[in-house]
């Protein structure tokens, strides 16, 4: 008898980690059937998406209160999917938001729910952990700290490696070819910028890529752009002398001296493949100050989140200026002081995340779990 697995996952990094984890469970299991919501690279791997990650991607607390009737309907179009295909197991993929409040309706059900890449409850509401406690049967968590969190709760919480190390191993990077390929000058420098994959952040960020890159003329100026944003989206706001890249952004980061980030997985991305880079977060003043009053974490970053120290600087809200980010950047530029202290706690972190196999593991576990009930 085959396994029946519904996955939930709203944003492209879990679909990126979900789509990793499919592959495994396919190679040990190739008939198991697997409903998701989730994205392309879930879909291209095997999962019949029944509900697309661009629908769901809602950013801020003042967003989420404009969209409430939308977020509310996909509750109910949710339970009716599960309820439909009556899986084994449900596995929830980060999007706490959401992913925390169906646990509840898929335990009511009787169906055992997993959680990979759980909730950054340790950073702001903390009070979420009960709801994991009572909800979810196993969790499996990728930063090292994470499983002595949950186990001061009294959860009992694996520690299976990150799954970007598996990824970013996969890739076979070639800078000379990226170039060519996306008509890059071959002996000019490049600065990439990665402003995030919602519209909101990337209308913040691309007009500091504007004034910096008059600032660093001697620069090639790279946009990381995500697919299902149209290019408009980008070229009314970039001068013509800046390039867009899709589809190729481990590439266009090995292949850059320094990176401009936005607050999320890019920057362990970013990390991981060794490129020294600055943070920059920018969101509605309102969503930031109620952030500040309820975020209990040092850090916005994951590099210097798990490394406990500012490893990258992180230039938030006003911070985030034409004049300090071009003065961090200069600094981890090649000749800058930083730059090799930077590169020294790049190879510190990687080897604080393991040693990589995450999918593997995880598909294994729940395999497992699957054939006993």
């Amino acid at each position: 008898m085959s396994h029946k697995l519904f996955i939930i996952c709203g944003e492209p990094s879990g679909d990126l980690h979900g789509a990793n984890l499919i592959e495994e469970l396919k190679k040990s299991d190739p008939k198991i059937e697997i409903q998701c919501w989730g994205g392309d690279k879930m879909a291209a791997a095997g999962g019949r998406v029944m509900k697309h990650i661009d629908e769901l991607a809602f950013m801020g607390f003042v967003e989420v209160l404009l969209n409430i009737r939308a977020i509310l309907q996909n509750f109910k179009l949710c339970k009716g999917h599960i309820s439909t295909f009556n899986p084994d197991a449900v596995l929830l993929i980060d999007y706490p938001g959401f992913n925390l409040r169906m646990a509840k309706h898929i335990y009511e059900m009787g169906i055992p729910v997993h959680y990979y890449i759980s909730p950054q409850i340790w950073a702001w509401k903390e009070s979420r952990v009960k709801k994991i406690k009572a909800y979810i049967q196993r969790v499996f968590v990728i930063l090292p700290f994470e499983s002595d969190f949950y186990k001061k709760h009294g959860v009992e919480a694996e520690f299976v490696g990150h799954p970007l190390l598996d990824e970013l191993n996969k890739h076979h990077y070639d800078t000379d070819l990226f170039k060519a390929n996306h008509e890059l000058n071959p002996d000019m420098k490049v600065v990439a910028f990665l402003p995030g994959s919602r519209s909101q952040e990337i209308k913040r960020m691309l007009p500091l890529a504007n004034e910096l890159a008059t600032k660093l003329s001697g620069h090639q100026f790279v946009v990381s752009k995500v697919h299902w944003h149209p290019e408009s989206l980008y070229r009314l706001m970039l001068k013509d002398n800046i390039k867009l890249v899709e589809g190729d952004t481990y590439d266009l980061i090995r292949s850059s001296e320094v990176c401009v980030v936005t607050s999320g997985t890019a920057t362990l991305e970013t990390a991981l493949i060794g490129t020294p880079q600055v943070v920059v977060y920018k969101s509605d003043p309102i969503s930031v100050r109620i952030a500040r009053w309820l975020i209990k974490i040092k850090y916005i970053s994951l590099v210097n989140l798990i490394m406990d120290e500012m490893v990258v600087r992180e230039l938030i809200q006003e911070e985030a200026s034409v004049a300090n980010l071009e003065k961090e950047l200069l600094s981890i530029m090649t000749g800058g002081d930083k730059r090799q202290h930077v590169l020294d706690k790049y190879q510190q972190l990687q080897q604080i995340l393991g040693s990589g196999g995450a999918s593997k593991i995880v598909a294994t576990r729940l395999l497992k779990s699957m054939e006993a009930t």
